[in-house]
């Protein structure tokens, strides 16, 4: 029974809706803080449920925007493009001739996640009173992030204020006349993930050249902006029609502390130079442990995995079928959480724990890891000079405390 406790507790944690599925996302997301097992089963947490009747949803729109649909849109989709536990999203289309997608928070979520996360909360604190070893975990700690980070989705503000910032710097925009806490129109995009290698061959001639952009914009806004995109899977990051680079979905954002932030400039400056040595120090530090650690054993441990990396081929997508694109998506999550779980194993081994905010800005990096074999294989990001000279450009300027 212990070996399917993972996928018990992920199939129990769908059926009980909204809050569960997206405590198992969280998980999914946290490497440094759950058991490998969770974290990989959670991956599969569907978060895909009935869609509300457009009636419902046409009053919530009205009633937070505080006027009539047709104040707003030409035109809005009554078949959702898609549905979710907290939301779901309808294809629109604004009075000025802008066609948007518009995120609508589903009726009673709000309530339903309040309470269950107080549940969560109380049931968190009584665990560490009864067992020590709960109290040693942080498990009340913890609680306390996901209730927070969970109430910030509901307010969809939030994630428009995420966009806004980001707007200097990437492809995404709020439409702000038509947005609020329960309401969020976005402008719509038409392209392909940034996996489909076929389809980005169609729209530009140098694949190279758009990761390039879309890795430099990325760490533009990592250092520019007081959080960052933190879930650049592919179908999060769109090469379009016209061969721009768009991200979307900024319902799940990091923030660096100063403390980890200095940690990354050395590992950094490390893996520069491949002094493993230099990157092992750095964890240890930012790990905050208090054992005494074997730094050399340490190093040679993350120079194996990097290495490892680097062997691994990736699969690309060569066709526009839509299931073959979303197979190589899923494999490439796999992946890549397999690979964060294993630098998050080997820093365990020598009593390094790793904040979430490192776990988050590491798992960014391994996705554009892969994107780099798929698109510029011979390319190395940290001596190309194009990628080189925006990290210079951006070395003199100070992190945005958070």
């Amino acid at each position: 029974m212990a070996e399917n406790a993972p996928a018990t507790i992920r199939r129990l944690f769908e059926l009980l809706g909204a809050t569960y599925v997206k405590l198992g996302q969280f998980v999914a997301s946290s490497p440094t803080l759950f058991p490998a097992e969770y974290v990989k089963e959670f991956q599969k947490c569907l978060d895909s449920t009935e869609s509300v009747p457009f009636s419902q949803i046409k009053r919530i729109i009205e009633d937070d925007l505080k006027g009539d649909l047709s104040t707003f849109y030409s035109f809005v989709d009554e078949k959702p493009l898609a549905s979710a536990s907290i939301a779901q999203v309808h294809a629109a289309k604004l009075k000025t001739g802008e066609d948007v997608v518009i995120k609508v928070q589903k009726p009673g979520v709000g309530s339903l996640l309040k309470a269950d996360l107080a549940f969560v909360s109380f049931s968190s604190k009584v665990l560490e009173f009864l067992n020590p070893e709960f109290k040693r975990l942080s498990l009340a700690d913890i609680a306390a992030d996901i209730r927070n980070i969970m109430l910030e989705e509901l307010d969809f503000t939030k994630e428009a204020k995420n966009i806004e910032e980001f707007r200097g710097f990437l492809n995404s925009n709020r439409i702000a006349q038509a947005s609020g806490r329960r309401v969020l129109t976005m402008e719509r995009f038409y392209g392909s993930p940034l996996v489909d290698l076929d389809a980005i061959r169609a729209y530009t001639e140098s694949p190279e050249t758009t990761l390039i952009t879309a890795l430099n914009t990325w760490m533009a806004s990592v250092i520019g902006c007081s959080s960052f995109h933190a879930d650049v899977h592919a179908g999060n990051l769109l090469v379009l029609r016209d061969g721009r680079i768009a991200f979307i979905d900024f319902g799940i954002v990091g923030k660096i502390s100063p403390r980890t932030w200095q940690a990354v400039e050395e590992i950094a400056q490390g893996f520069s130079v491949s002094d493993y040595n230099l990157v092992a120090a750095a964890l240890v530090r930012l790990g905050a442990t208090t054992d005494n650690v074997n730094v050399p054993a340490f190093a040679a441990d993350i120079q194996r995995i990097i290495e490892r990396i680097e062997r691994l081929d990736v699969e690309v997508a060569v066709s526009r079928s839509g299931d073959q694109v979303q197979a190589v998506m899923a494999a490439e999550e796999e992946e890549v959480t397999g690979t964060l779980l294993d630098l998050v194993a080997v820093g365990q081994e020598y009593g390094i724990k790793l904040p979430r905010d490192f776990g988050l800005l590491l798992k960014q990096t391994l996705y554009f890891d892969r994107y780099t074999k798929l698109l510029a294989p011979g390319l190395d990001p940290l001596q190309d000079d194009r990628i080189r000279s925006t990290m210079r450009d951006l070395a003199g300027q100070d992190v945005i405390d958070v």
